[in-house]
């Protein structure tokens, strides 16, 4: 792949390189709404960015400019040449390096860097802890708006790290795939659910993505934690392929991100996950507990 920068840096780390001009900071923050029951909404986080964002920081818009329009599951990857002309549109392109943030979990940071990486561009890094760490170390925020300089992305779409709906029906039953529901065990088991049907999709292990970090801090437990966690769960072992998924493709790049501080660059994402795969009612759902 060809990477030269890390998959994550810290505030400390940013606010030395916060002048370099080959830096691209980007606020990718969206607010989304999971109620306990019923369907969860989703808005823009626009409003936030242009009333406080790390200087110089550009914002990307995950549910319009970088999602497609004609899908019927909210921020779907696009065509390779939209993804281009918005990032391009935001001066992300050859010979930059990108540092993604959020104003919330992290989440919809590391789903920009799954994005940018799905189309070939590796030089991209998530701000550990995002922007409520950038605040809580005292580093300055702004309401100063940012005119980006547009440059050219070249797209190199990486079909591997993303599966469609029939793809992950189809690794149902292969033996070298494991498929990764990231979500609480409760609507992992089907006690609760917000999408149209309850339960996981069949074979899928059990790896709730709150586990990834440090709940008092809010940062991404230390590497060594991350591995023993995906060892214990078997997603280190080099003769299968993890493909995470939760309730939208959001969460699930949180996963596949920690997965790629462990070692494994190579984690796919459903993109659709289980939006798209409860709404097809011709689809299998289990209820109960990880079948290992």
């Amino acid at each position: 792949m060809g990477q030269q920068f890390p998959d994550i840096v810290s505030v400390e780390w940013l606010r030395d390189h916060l002048d370099d001009s080959t830096l691209v900071v980007v606020d990718s923050s969206t607010h989304l709404t999971l109620p306990k029951d019923g369907p969860y909404s989703v808005e823009p986080g626009r409003a936030t960015y242009d009333s406080a964002h790390i200087p110089g920081a550009v914002f990307a818009d995950l549910l319009t400019d970088f999602a497609d329009p004609d899908s019927a599951e909210a921020w779907t990857a696009p065509a390779s040449e939209r993804f281009a002309a918005a990032s391009g549109a935001l001066g992300i392109g050859d010979g930059v390096r990108v540092v993604v943030y959020d104003q919330h979990d992290g989440y919809w940071a590391t789903r920009f860097w799954w994005h940018l990486r799905l189309e070939g561009f590796d030089d991209v890094a998530v701000l550990d802890g995002g922007l409520p760490a950038w605040k809580a170390a005292g580093a300055p925020v702004t309401d100063t708006p940012v005119s980006p300089t547009p440059v050219t992305f070249t797209a190199r779409r990486r079909d591997d790290l993303i599966r469609s709906t029939q793809q992950v029906r189809d690794a149902i039953d292969d033996d070298k795939t494991v498929l990764v529901n990231v979500l609480d065990p409760a609507t992992y088991r089907g006690d609760t659910s917000t999408y149209a049907r309850p339960g996981h999709i069949p074979s899928s292990i059990n790896l709730p993505v709150a586990r990834i970090r440090d709940p008092e801090t809010g940062l991404l437990r230390p590497v060594t934690e991350l591995r023993a966690l995906f060892e214990e769960a078997g997603l280190l072992d080099p003769g299968i392929t993890p493909v995470t998924y939760c309730g939208g493709g959001i969460a699930a790049t949180g996963v596949a991100h920690a997965l790629a501080l462990a070692g494994r660059d190579d984690v796919a994402v459903y993109d659709g996950s289980l939006t798209a795969w409860t709404a097809d009612a011709s689809l299998p759902l289990t209820v109960g507990a990880d079948p290992r």
